[in-house]
């Protein structure tokens, strides 16, 4: 489509220094060609590693910022400012390029972490891009062309249509927005490891946006699910609204002797450094902590606590783009949803703040299309 290959200006929200503060800010979208597609964010879910970003926590920051880590839409490395953050973005379609054949205007669709992918390396070839060495994030990075990523806090966005996926009928838009990252990053290791099948006994360790969506996922292929927090502030909402089975305080000695060795797995969502070797006692032989938080400090254990029962560390991110469109059929089989606050874009300082407490259940979802982005 001619209209595609001109420049667009386009207004979101961006972080321009280590404050993190967010404000409006204009900038133009990358040029489009035939296999991109140009959508309107509807609404964007605030991820705890948007916070990493814009406050340079890793060191790796480019501002202006705008981020946005899971942005829905429905199809109707420089020096810059740290742009439009976020990557769970659900949109509508305005327009495709000539090229794009599964998507058209109108339809509703989903962007997740991953913009860009170098399309020839192993993780590529096996279909796990997510693992390219030369994959482009969604915001915080460049794309071939040179021009910087950002993120689902803006009125629209220019995506590769490879990471475009379709919003299932009948799925909310501020629903389907954290399913885009917390959802996926837990059904993605379920998955790879073979922890799918009912009768499993899993941890879930920290319970927030990704912690939540780790217990509604687990309980709906039939596991056996416990809670592990530092804590018996959420106790119960832990059992009596998400229907885990067990709740276990980390600091409750006696109780975590008890549970030694019963579970087949824990997925480790605590984005700050901790101990390791309490979980790994709980886990039966061959279990697997999984570490999902994206954490700048090393993290430490004696060896015999995994030696001695043939236990696993290991890590997973995000999903790739065909478990990503499997997770949200899944979802909307088991007619699983994220449990949300609604805000609009001139709250999105006061959400990180909160976020940053702990203080949401569980999940932001930005009310892009909702909200004045200009003040």
């Amino acid at each position: 489509m001619g209209s595609l290959e001109a420049e667009r200006n386009t207004v979101g929200w961006a972080a321009r220094e280590p404050s993190g503060i967010l404000s409006p800010y204009t900038y133009t979208l990358r040029n489009t060609g035939p296999g991109d597609v140009y959508l309107k964010v509807m609404c964007c879910g605030i991820c705890h590693s948007d916070i990493h970003q814009i406050k340079n926590d890793l060191g790796m920051s480019n501002y202006p910022m705008v981020p946005g880590c899971k942005v829905v839409t429905k199809f109707n490395k420089t020096n810059s400012p740290l742009l439009l953050h976020s990557h769970e973005v659900v949109g509508e379609v305005v327009e495709v390029g000539s090229d794009v054949t599964k998507f058209r205007a109108g339809d509703v669709v989903g962007v997740g972490c991953i913009v860009g992918c170098c399309g020839s390396c192993r993780p590529c070839k096996a279909d796990i891009e997510q693992y390219c060495n030369k994959k482009i994030w969604s915001y915080n990075d460049v794309y071939t062309d040179g021009k910087p990523t950002q993120g689902g806090f803006a009125n629209a966005m220019v995506v590769d249509q490879k990471f475009v996926v379709k919003i299932p009928d009948g799925m909310a838009p501020e629903q389907a927005a954290p399913l885009l990252c917390a959802g996926v990053t837990v059904y993605s290791p379920l998955n790879h490891f073979g922890l799918k099948q009912s009768g499993l006994r899993g941890g879930i360790l920290g319970l927030g946006g990704v912690g939540h969506m780790g217990v509604k996922i687990a309980k709906a292929m039939g596991h056996h699910v416990t809670v592990i927090s530092s804590s018996d502030k959420k106790r119960a909402e832990a059992l009596d609204h998400l229907g885990a089975d067990e709740y276990l305080v980390s600091s409750d000695a006696a109780r975590m002797q008890e549970a030694a060795d019963s579970l087949d797995y824990i997925i480790d969502t605590i984005p700050v450094n901790h101990p390791l070797e309490p979980y790994l006692s709980v886990l039966k032989i061959d279990g697997k902590l999984i570490l999902m938080g994206v954490i700048n400090t090393p993290l430490q254990f004696i060896s015999p606590m995994v030696m001695l029962g043939r236990k696993s560390i290991t890590g997973s991110f995000i999903g790739s783009m065909n478990e990503l469109e499997e997770m949200l059929e899944f979802c909307k089989d088991k007619d699983l949803s994220s449990t949300i606050e609604i805000v609009k874009m001139d709250y999105i300082n006061t959400a990180f703040e909160r976020l940053e407490k702990n203080d949401v259940r569980y999940r932001f979802v930005v009310d892009v299309a909702g909200s004045k982005l200009e003040l």
